[in-house]
C-alpha cells in the first residue's frame, strides 16, 4: 500500500517516522494533491506555523492553505491580542463557516488548537455582505462595525479601522491587503475601490465587500446582557470602579476583555468542531508542549487569584479570572481529542515499520558546520564532492536559498567552485525535468535540509550558517502620512519666519469682510495673539520635537530679527567651510580598491540575513567611491541593527584584499567589544589578523598590537579613541571607518581629521538625518541612508497598557527563563529608585543594574560591559540605552511612564531589542488609573501603526530631536538651533550651503516669504468636510509644501479622492495656493482686490525682468498702469468673487510669464 492511502486509511494514530521537517511538509503536500481534500496541522509555535504554509505553498502552490495563530498575549493578560492576529484569527474561522474549495490544509499552533472560540454559528449570524447596487443604511452599517471590534478612526490605516465622511465611506477588513472606499449615491452603493493606506488614493474596483467580525468578543445587545449576569454570578455584585464591567455595560472595548471570552457567547467550540472529519498531523513534541502550556496557564491562574485577594482599593483595578477550563481544553479533553481524531505525529527519527508507526525513509540532510569553522577547508569545495556523492546515488541535488539576491550569488559562487551545471527553477513542478547531472536552484525558506530516495535538499543555512530570515516588508512612500501623523497639536512651539517662536494655541475660523477664515491662533509673549492666514502656513515652522522648551518672543520685538541675521552669518560660515573640506578632498588622490572576483561573493554570503534594497545601494556606493580614485568620504545612516556594520564589513574586506590596514574607531568600549566580535566571527577562516585596542585590553597585548600596525601584520584594529594615541601607527592604511564621530571630543576630532587627509572615511551613525539636512549635505560628503530594517520590526509584540506589577514579573521572568535580558527605562533619574524597589519586591528572582547619565562615563562603561557579558538579567537605566546599543540576548523592554517620551524616542528605544531569531516584547506602560494625554495617546497609537507601515526611521527622521541635529554637525550647532528652532534652521542651512556653492544669489535665497492674496473669498476646509481638527491642520501644512499647478491638481484630487466633492471654499483655498505660487515666480508680495480689479505689490518694489514688464504694460495700456511707488494697478470690473479669484490667477500667471528673461 503506498504511503499515502496507509496514512488516510490509518484506524490508530500513527507515529510518522523519519519525517525530518521540510520533508513532513513535502508529504502533507504530496497527500493533499492525491488523497485527502482537507487536512489540519498542528505545529509547535507561530514561527513554525508560518514557515510550514511557505514549504507546502512550494510544494503544492494550487491548495488553499490558511493559518490560525494563537493570541500574542499571556492568559489572564490585561492587554487584548494584537488586532492583526485577531484579524487573521477570524478571516480562518469565516472562511471554515463558508463554503469550502476542493483542496484546503489548515495550519495552527497548539496554543491556538487548544483554546476555546466563538461557535461557528456566532461567525454565520454576525458576517456582512454588500454588493454594488445595494442599499446600505449608514447608521445601521457604523453600528454593525462598531459592534464586532471595527475603531472608528479620521484616517483608515490600519485593520479594523473605518471613517464615515457623507456619502463616503472607508473601511479596513480583516484579511484583506487594502482598505475599501465605498462611495455611496443616496443610499445606494454606486461604486467600491481598494485605497493605498498611506498615500489614502484609491486603485481598482471591486464589486463586493465581505466583512467579519475583528475580535472575538461581539459586544451587541445580547452578548452585552449575557456579560454582565455571568460577571456578577461568578463574581458577585460590583461595587467598587471595576473599570472592565463599566466598560461592557456602556458597549466600548476594553483592553484585555477577551480574556473573559465565554461570558459573551452563549457556547464556545474548539478548532476541531470548525473541521469535525478531516485527519489531523502535528508537529514531533508538541503533546509535550501542551502539557507545559497547561502548567503555565494555570500559574497565571493562581497569580491572579493571589493578587485579586491582595488587590489594595485604588492602585490598580482587580483583576478577576476565570478558571483556565472556561477557557482552554483540559489535559483530559485533549488526550480524548487525540484517541477519536486519531492525531498523528510527525518524527525525524527513524522507527521499525508496524502497525503504529509509518516509515517515510527520509533523514536530516548534512550540515556544513564543521568546514565553516576549519581555515584548511573551504565549505565550497566540500559541498562540490558532496553533491557528486549524491548524484552517483542517482539523486536529484536541490540547493534552497532564502532569497533571489541569495540565490543569485550563490550561482555565482558554485560556478567558480567548478559547480558551472546548476539551473534556477521557479517552481517545485520543474524539478521533474532536472537532469539528474544538474543542481537545482530553488528559492524555498528551509532551515535544514533532508534527503530521501532520489532526492536531496541542501539549504543555504546548511552551507553558510544560522540564517535570519523575514519576509520582506512592502515598502511605501509614507511622508504623507507621517505628515498628518505628526501634524502640530494645541500648546507646541512654533517659529513665525518675521515674529518669532510663539505658541500654537488652536486652529480658528474668522470673519474677514464677511468671508469666512481659517486662521492659525499663535500666542506670543505676555499673551499677545497673532492670527495667520492658513493659505500663508508656510512662513510658520516647527520649533522641535515635543517637549522642546524655548523662550517666547515679543510680538512687534526686535529681539528676534538681530537673532536671525547674527545666525544667518554663521550659517554661512559653516557652510563655506564645508564647502572647502569638500572641494579640497576631491582634489586629493586616494588608493584604488577594487572588489576581488569570486573571494568577495563568498565572503557576502556569509552574512546571515537577505540584504535590504537600501543595504544594497549603501554598499554599491561604497564600492563606487572606493574604485573611484578620489578618497572617499562617506557617511552611513540608519538605526541600530539595520545592516550599518555589514556596509563596514565588506568595505574593510575589500582594503585588506588589497593590501591596506583597517582602523575601526568607535567611542565606547562596549561598541568595541561588539565591533571586534563582528569582525572575528565574519573573518574567520581568511588570513587576516584583527587586533583591538582599549582600556579594557592589558598594557601587554596593547604594545604588542601597536607593534603589529607598525609592522603591518595587524590588518584590521577596532579601538576607542585610545586608536588616536600618538603612539599609534600604521604601516599602510588604507581605511578608517568611524562609528558614531558625534560622540567624540574636540581633541579627538583634530586628531581624526590629520589621519582622514588621503585615506577612506567611512562614517557610521543611528542618529536620523532630516530630510532637508540630507539635500544639505549631498555634494560634500556622500550620503547613504539605510531606512528598512533587515529584521521585520513586526516581531516586536508591543504592548500599551496600564502599570501592573503581575505583568512585569511574567515579562521578566519569561525572558529571565528563556535564557535572555530585559531593558527597564525610566524617563526621569527620580524615578529609577521606584522601579529597583518594584523589582526588588516582585521579581526578587533577576539580578538588576542600573546606569544613568549622571554617571561618570567610566562608570556607565564598566556597568553596560557586565550586562554585555550577561552578568546582570535587568538592565534598569534612562535612555542612555538608545544610542549604538547592540546586545541580542536582550529582547523584552519595558518603558516605564511611556507617555512621557517623544515619538521618535520611544522608536528608537523599542529598536535596542528584537535583534535575535526569539521573539521580542515592548512593554509601554502608563500609570494606572489616570488617562494619558490626547497627544501622548496619539504618540503610542502612532507607534504601532508604523510598524505596520515600516515607516518608522522616516519617522524618526521627520521628528528628530534638537540633540540629533547637534550630534551630526557639532555641539555649537546645537545652540543655533535652539535659537530659531529645527526646520527653520535646516532651511537656513540648505540656502547657506546652495549660495557657497554658487549660482544662486542672496536675493533669491532671502528667506521664506509668503504672497498675500486678497480677494474676499472664504478660504478655508471646512468642518462638515473634514471634521478631525488636526488631520485639517496637517492638510494645511501639506498645502504649504505643493510647488506648482500639478502638486495642486494633485492634491485636489486626493482630497475629492478622501472626502468627497470639493466644496467651495475647498475651491478657492486650493486657487489662491495656485495664485501665490505664480506670485512668487513673478516676485509679488501682495495682490488686493475688488469690484474695480486689483492693485499688486512687488516685493523690494522691484521687478525681476523691467523690460517684461514694460511690454506686459504696454499690451495692455488701457486697462494697466505703474504708479509712483512702483504699485501696478490693474483695471477690471469684477463685481463677483469668482471674477476676482480667476482674475488674480490670469494676471499673477501673466506677470510670471514677464518675469522671466
Amino acid at each position: 500500500m503506498n504511503k499515502n492511502r496507509q496514512f488516510i486509511t490509518a484506524e490508530v494514530p500513527l507515529q510518522i517516522a523519519a519525517a525530518p521537517e521540510g520533508m513532513d511538509a513535502l508529504f502533507m503536500a504530496q497527500v493533499m494533491k492525491s488523497d485527502a481534500d482537507v487536512l489540519l496541522h498542528i505545529a509547535r509555535d507561530d514561527h513554525r506555523m508560518d514557515n510550514l504554509a511557505e514549504l507546502v505553498h512550494f510544494f503544492a502552490p494550487d491548495i488553499e492553505i490558511l493559518t490560525f495563530p494563537a493570541w500574542d498575549c499571556l492568559p489572564y493578560d490585561r492587554v487584548s491580542p494584537n488586532p492583526d492576529i485577531s484579524a487573521r484569527r477570524m478571516t480562518t474561522l469565516s472562511r471554515l463557516t463558508g463554503e469550502a474549495p476542493k483542496k484546503r490544509l489548515v495550519i495552527t499552533t497548539i496554543n491556538a488548537a487548544t483554546q476555546m472560540i466563538p461557535a461557528r454559528d456566532t461567525l454565520k449570524d454576525h458576517a456582512f455582505l454588500a454588493r454594488i447596487g445595494d442599499k446600505i443604511d449608514v447608521d445601521k452599517l457604523s453600528a454593525y462595525l462598531s459592534r464586532n471590534g471595527y475603531a472608528r478612526s479620521s484616517t483608515v490605516v490600519e485593520h479594523g479601522d473605518f471613517a464615515i465622511r457623507g456619502g463616503l465611506i472607508d473601511i479596513f477588513p480583516s484579511g484583506q491587503e487594502n482598505p475599501v472606499r465605498i462611495d455611496l449615491w443616496g443610499d445606494v452603493i454606486d461604486s467600491m475601490r481598494l485605497f493605498d493606506p498611506i498615500s489614502q488614493r484609491t486603485a481598482d474596483k471591486i464589486d463586493e465587500i465581505s466583512l467579519v467580525p475583528m475580535s472575538e468578543v461581539i459586544l451587541d445587545e445580547d452578548s452585552i446582557r449575557r456579560f454582565r449576569g455571568a460577571y456578577v454570578r461568578e463574581f458577585g455584585t460590583v461595587r467598587d470602579q471595576d473599570p472592565l464591567y463599566e466598560a461592557v455595560k456602556e458597549g466600548r472595548k476594553h483592553q484585555g476583555m477577551e480574556h473573559w471570552l465565554p461570558y459573551f457567547h452563549f457556547k464556545l467550540e474548539s478548532l476541531f468542531d470548525y473541521l469535525p472529519q478531516c485527519p489531523v498531523t502535528m508537529d514531533s513534541l508538541t503533546s509535550e508542549a501542551f502539557s507545559d502550556r497547561l502548567a503555565a496557564i494555570a500559574d497565571y491562574y493562581q497569580t491572579r487569584k493571589q493578587a485579586l485577594k491582595q488587590t489594595t482599593k485604588g492602585v490598580m483595578a482587580a483583576y478577576k479570572p476565570l478558571p483556565p477550563e472556561k477557557l482552554y481544553l483540559t489535559a483530559e479533553q485533549w488526550q480524548a481529542l487525540c484517541e477519536d481524531r486519531k492525531i498523528h505525529q510527525f518524527s525525524a527519527f527513524n522507527a521499525p515499520p508496524d502497525v503504529n508507526h509509518m516509515v517515510l525513509d527520509g533523514h536530516i540532510g548534512r550540515d556544513f558546520a564543521p568546514e565553516r569553522t576549519d581555515q584548511k577547508v573551504n565549505v565550497y569545495d566540500s559541498l562540490r564532492q558532496h553533491c557528486i556523492a549524491l548524484q552517483a546515488k542517482d539523486r536529484k541535488v536541490l540547493i534552497a536559498s532564502y532569497s533571489a539576491g541569495s540565490q543569485n550569488r550563490l550561482a555565482v559562487v558554485l560556478a567558480e567552485h567548478g559547480m558551472v551545471r546548476h539551473q534556477i527553477m521557479d517552481s517545485w513542478a520543474s524539478h521533474k525535468a532536472l537532469p539528474k547531472d544538474t543542481l537545482g536552484l530553488i528559492i524555498l525558506p528551509l532551515e535544514h535540509g533532508f534527503e530521501t530516495d532520489g532526492l536531496a535538499i541542501i539549504s543555504e543555512q546548511d552551507i553558510l550558517g544560522d540564517r535570519l530570515v523575514r519576509k520582506a516588508r512592502k515598502s511605501r512612500k509614507a511622508e504623507n502620512f507621517i505628515q498628518e501623523a505628526s501634524a502640530l497639536t494645541p500648546g507646541d512651539l512654533v517659529v513665525h519666519m518675521d515674529h518669532g517662536i510663539g505658541r500654537y494655541e488652536n486652529l480658528v475660523t474668522i470673519d474677514v469682510n464677511g468671508a469666512s477664515h481659517d486662521c492659525v491662533h499663535l500666542t506670543y509673549h505676555g499673551g499677545d495673539k497673532l492670527y495667520v492666514p492658513v493659505e500663508n502656513i508656510e512662513i510658520l515652522s516647527r520649533y522641535g520635537s515635543e517637549g522642546s522648551d524655548g523662550q517666547l518672543d515679543k510680538l512687534g520685538g526686535v529681539a528676534w530679527q538681530g537673532r536671525k541675521a547674527k545666525l544667518k552669518k554663521r550659517i554661512r560660515d559653516m557652510a563655506d567651510e564645508l564647502i572647502k573640506v569638500a572641494a579640497q578632498r576631491a582634489l586629493r588622490k586616494g588608493a584604488i580598491i577594487q572588489p576581488p572576483e569570486g573571494l568577495y561573493d563568498e565572503f557576502c554570503a556569509r552574512f546571515p540575513y537577505t540584504e535590504t534594497d537600501d543595504q544594497l545601494r549603501a554598499i554599491a556606493d561604497v564600492v563606487t567611491d572606493l574604485g573611484s580614485g578620489k578618497p572617499m568620504d562617506r557617511l552611513i545612516c540608519g538605526d541600530v541593527g539595520f545592516g550599518k556594520t555589514e556596509v563596514a564589513l565588506r568595505a574593510a574586506f575589500l582594503g585588506v584584499m588589497e593590501g591596506f590596514q583597517v582602523a575601526i574607531i568607535a567611542p565606547t568600549t562596549l561598541l568595541v567589544r561588539q565591533h571586534y566580535k563582528t569582525f572575528t566571527d565574519r573573518f574567520r577562516g581568511l588570513p587576516v589578523k584583527i587586533g583591538h585596542l582599549s582600556r579594557l585590553v592589558s598594557a601587554k597585548d596593547q604594545k604588542l598590537t601597536r607593534a603589529e600596525l607598525a609592522a603591518g601584520t595587524c590588518e584590521i584594529v577596532i579601538g576607542t579613541h585610545a586608536l588616536l594615541g600618538k603612539s599609534v601607527s600604521f604601516k599602510n592604511l588604507g581605511l578608517i571607518v568611524i562609528d558614531e564621530e558625534q560622540h567624540f571630543g574636540v581633541a579627538h576630532k583634530e586628531r581624526l581629521k590629520k589621519m582622514k587627509n588621503d585615506v577612506h572615511v567611512l562614517t557610521l551613525t543611528a542618529t536620523p538625518i532630516p530630510r532637508t539636512l540630507q539635500l544639505a549635505m549631498s555634494g560634500m560628503r556622500g550620503l547613504s541612508l539605510i531606512a528598512t530594517p533587515p529584521v521585520d520590526r513586526l516581531a516586536i509584540r508591543t504592548f500599551v497598557l496600564p502599570m501592573d506589577s503581575m505583568i512585569i514579573r511574567e515579562a521578566l521572568l519569561r525572558e529571565h527563563y528563556r535564557g535572555g535580558q530585559s531593558f527597564y527605562v525610566c524617563p526621569r533619574v527620580s524615578d529609577l529608585k521606584e522601579i529597583e524597589d518594584l523589582l526588588r519586591e516582585h521579581v526578587p528572582e533577576v539580578k538588576t543594574v542600573t546606569a544613568h547619565g549622571q554617571m561618570a562615563p567610566t562608570q556607565i562603561e564598566d556597568v553596560m560591559n557586565a550586562f554585555y557579558d550577561g552578568k546582570y538579567d535587568v538592565l534598569i537605566s534612562t535612555t542612555i540605552v538608545e544610542s549604538g546599543l547592540d546586545i541580542p540576548t536582550a529582547n523584552t523592554m519595558i518603558i516605564h511612564r511611556a507617555d512621557m517620551f517623544g515619538l521618535s524616542q520611544l522608536y528608537q528605544l523599542r529598536g535596542r531589542v528584537g535583534r535575535s531569531k526569539v521573539r521580542a516584547y515592548a512593554y509601554l506602560t502608563l500609570p494606572p488609573r489616570r488617562m494619558p494625554t490626547a497627544q501622548a495617546e496619539k504618540r503610542l497609537q502612532v507607534l504601532q501603526t508604523l510598524d505596520t507601515l515600516g515607516a518608522g526611521f522616516t519617522l524618526a527622521s521627520h521628528d528628530l530631536d534638537i540633540r540629533g541635529a547637534g550630534n551630526l554637525l557639532g555641539e555649537e550647532q546645537s545652540g543655533h538651533i535652539k535659537e530659531v528652532g529645527m526646520e527653520l534652521y535646516q532651511q537656513m542651512l540648505e540656502e547657506a550651503v546652495a549660495e557657497a556653492r554658487g549660482g544662486i544669489t542672496d536675493d533669491e535665497i532671502s528667506g521664506v516669504w509668503s504672497p498675500q492674496i486678497n480677494v474676499g473669498a472664504a478660504v478655508l476646509i471646512p468642518e462638515s468636510y473634514v471634521p478631525d481638527l488636526n488631520l485639517r491642520m496637517s492638510l494645511y501644512r501639506r498645502l504649504a509644501e505643493l510647488k506648482g499647478r500639478q502638486d495642486i491638481d494633485a492634491f485636489g484630487a486626493e482630497l475629492i479622492d478622501r472626502f468627497g466633492d470639493l466644496p467651495e471654499e475647498v475651491e478657492h483655498l486650493l486657487k489662491i495656493i495656485l495664485i501665490k505660487h505664480f506670485c512668487r515666480l513673478a516676485g509679488i508680495e501682495k495682490i488686493d482686490t475688488g469690484p474695480k480689479g486689483a492693485i499688486v505689490t512687488f516685493r523690494g518694489s522691484k521687478f525681476a525682468n523691467p523690460a517684461g514688464l514694460i511690454e506686459f504694460i504696454s499690451n495692455q495700456s488701457t486697462i494697466t498702469k505703474l504708479r509712483t511707488d512702483h504699485r501696478l494697478v490693474y483695471v477690471r470690473k469684477w463685481s463677483r468673487i469668482e471674477n476676482r479669484l480667476q482674475g488674480s490667477l490670469n494676471l499673477a500667471h501673466a506677470l510670471a510669464k514677464a518675469a522671466r528673461p
